[in-house]
């Protein structure tokens, strides 16, 4: 594996107040597991031989992250972090998020492995328990060399009554010698997946650090984020963790999705997964 190289996947778990993410991955010469919840965040480093990964399956030491579930027990720093939550009915996507992009060398790859599916069990962080049974999980997926120079990342999945799940990302992406503007989205309601993307002629209205317009075809999708704010990561740059970000992992935000005019729902939540990272795009002020 290049030292240029960065792999990671993203389990979030959410139990009404209670969220938690959890990173493992592999950067340069490094292991890791960042953890994040919604007071602060920590990173572990472990030598680079202790990664293993057959699939979707991460061994980090003695932690495991798969499509199944997560065991995790971390004793590092005067940090004691352990549990196990078993994962059910996973939302997987129809097709690779990346569309026709997938077969193009790209700076970094992004994946979706489930919108949105059933928790059980719990996590203990110095000796303090939190209950994951009954709650809502996510995972995804990058890889590449660097996360990119500026993007937009949103995520949530607690509208349970609604059986709703959101996710968008806008990216600046270095392609073929020029960068453009990349938009990749995913609308899961009632079962029936709606698709927002560069690939499919998605057209970025508006994409501002508290507001996000994406239009394309029947489809109009307004986010508005109220609080941002988070926790400090560490993201990838040339393959090594040498780049500071800040995540929200439950922030406050509204989500309006149209089609053909009418509103398919107006929803609100205060655990929405949320990262802006420099950059604010006005590509295109017409929505019709």
């Amino acid at each position: 594996m290049s030292n240029h190289y960065f792999e990671g996947y993203y389990h979030k778990l959410q139990n009404n107040k209670n969220t938690i993410a959890f990173i493992p991955g592999i950067s340069g010469g490094n292991a890791f597991i960042q953890v994040i919840t919604n007071a602060q965040s920590y990173y572990f480093s472990y030598p680079k031989i202790e990664y293993q990964r057959i699939g979707n399956t991460v061994k980090i030491s003695n932690c495991i992250f798969s499509e199944k579930g997560i065991i995790v027990d971390i004793q590092q720093d005067n940090i004691a972090i352990s549990g196990r939550i078993k994962y059910t009915d996973l939302t997987p996507l129809k097709y690779d998020i990346m569309g026709f992009f997938k077969y193009f060398p790209m700076e970094c790859r992004h994946g979706v492995l489930s919108m949105q599916h059933n928790l059980n069990g719990s996590v203990k962080i110095n000796g303090k328990t939190a209950d994951y049974n009954g709650g809502i999980g996510y995972i995804e997926s990058d890889s590449g060399r660097s996360f990119p120079k500026s993007y937009t990342w949103v995520q949530c999945n607690d509208f349970v009554e609604n059986n709703c799940s959101v996710f968008a990302s806008i990216a600046d992406i270095p392609f073929c010698g020029f960068n453009f503007t990349g938009c990749i989205c995913i609308v899961h309601f009632n079962g029936v997946e709606h698709r927002l993307a560069t690939y499919l002629g998605v057209r970025i209205i508006k994409c501002e650090q508290n507001k996000i317009i994406l239009k394309q075809g029947k489809y109009l999708l307004v986010i508005n984020i109220q609080d941002g704010g988070g926790q400090n990561l560490i993201a990838p740059r040339f393959g090594k963790m040498n780049r500071e970000i800040t995540e929200s992992v439950s922030c406050n935000a509204r989500f309006r999705f149209y089609i053909g005019g009418e509103l398919l729902f107006d929803l609100k939540s205060g655990g929405v997964g949320f990262e802006w990272v420099g950059h604010e795009v006005d590509v295109d002020c017409k929505q019709n």
